[in-house]
């Protein structure tokens, strides 16, 4: 059984410490997860090696997205 990572970052809301279980294996992948505090939607951006190892998780807001 495989476990998934936690990833611990602010909101980009309210500003709150939130908890993410993060599943690398498709790669990159970008998408929305609503804060557990708030509940406003939170665009999670996974940066993942072409093997699935985790690189990166970016949280951003939606007037944050390029």
């Amino acid at each position: 059984m495989h476990t998934l990572p936690e990833h611990r970052g602010h909101c980009p809301y309210c500003g709150e410490i939130i908890c993410l279980l993060i599943d690398s294996s498709g790669g990159s992948q970008t998408y929305i997860e609503d804060c557990q505090v708030c509940c406003r939607p939170i665009q999670v951006r996974i940066y993942a090696t072409d093997d699935g190892a985790l690189q990166a998780v970016e949280l951003f807001s939606e007037t944050d997205v390029n």
